[in-house]
């Protein structure tokens, strides 16, 4: 639908409404681009963001850039200069850990809140199906690029489904906020597994946990649940120190904006 630009929408016009989804579609275009070219290394750590390259770069107007770099900043991976402006920022692996396990914390209260609260029978019977689609995924005693790209996908709609049988909204944002910290999601570091020989007994083992975690939800053992969902996080930990000993970006993007401690 134009805009007739002899008048200007009105707040409540269908032609209002559609310049407002464009823009906020524009600049979500945005976000995700600059995204991507910061955690493929072409944007390197400490770069000042020029808001007139980008639009160059990207084709687009200031205003869904100007919109992009804000909600870049508030994700993280951007900071604020004194000056005004954004550059790219770096963390320390204390930074990358602790984000890591304040994400396992808030899960694993999720996983209490749902063995306490109870999970309706549908949610389960979802889960379980999630979790035997992981199961097939990892039956080849090899794995290749498709069955990593398969795990990563149903590894982060089982913690979906997770966050979701806790039954708050409260706690879902919360960690949805916590897993948009950079690096910070469940699949996070999967990828620098890929080529590794021990590849498919680290997912296994992330798999055993994903089923111990459903048995003590359905069986109302909330300690239980609590516990073995926090111990999960600990493999991102393990996954984060072995992307630290071979960083690359095409293997896992933006481990370069990460210092060793």
């Amino acid at each position: 639908m134009s805009i007739n630009p002899l008048r200007a929408p009105h707040a409540d016009s269908p032609d209002s409404a559609d310049a407002e989804f464009d823009g906020s579609s524009q600049a979500v275009k945005a976000q995700q681009r600059l995204r991507e070219l910061i955690l493929a290394g072409q944007l390197p750590g400490g770069t000042r963001i020029a808001e007139l390259a980008l639009v160059e770069r990207l084709g687009m107007s200031r205003t869904p850039i100007r919109a992009a770099l804000m909600r870049l900043g508030e994700e993280g991976l951007l900071q604020t200069l004194p000056g005004g402006g954004y550059a790219v920022r770096t963390f320390s692996e204390r930074e990358v850990a602790d984000a890591i396990e304040l994400r396992g914390t808030l899960e694993g209260l999720a996983a209490r809140w749902a063995a306490e609260r109870g999970v309706n029978a549908a949610l389960m019977q979802e889960a379980d199906a999630c979790l035997d689609q992981i199961d097939a995924l990892l039956q080849p005693g090899t794995l290749d690029d498709d069955h990593f790209s398969g795990y990563v996908r149903l590894n982060a709609r089982f913690h979906r489904l997770l966050v979701e049988m806790a039954g708050s909204a409260l706690l879902s944002r919360e960690i949805e906020r916590a897993s948009g910290l950079p690096f910070a999601s469940p699949s996070g570091f999967v990828g620098v597994q890929a080529h590794s020989s021990d590849a498919r007994d680290t997912l296994v083992v992330a798999q055993y946990q994903h089923r111990q975690v459903l048995q003590a939800i359905a069986q109302r053992e909330a300690g239980r649940a609590e516990a073995l969902m926090r111990e999960h996080s600990r493999i991102a930990r393990h996954h984060l120190g072995l992307a630290l000993q071979n960083p690359q970006p095409s293997v896992t993007p933006g481990v370069q904006l990460i210092r060793p401690s």
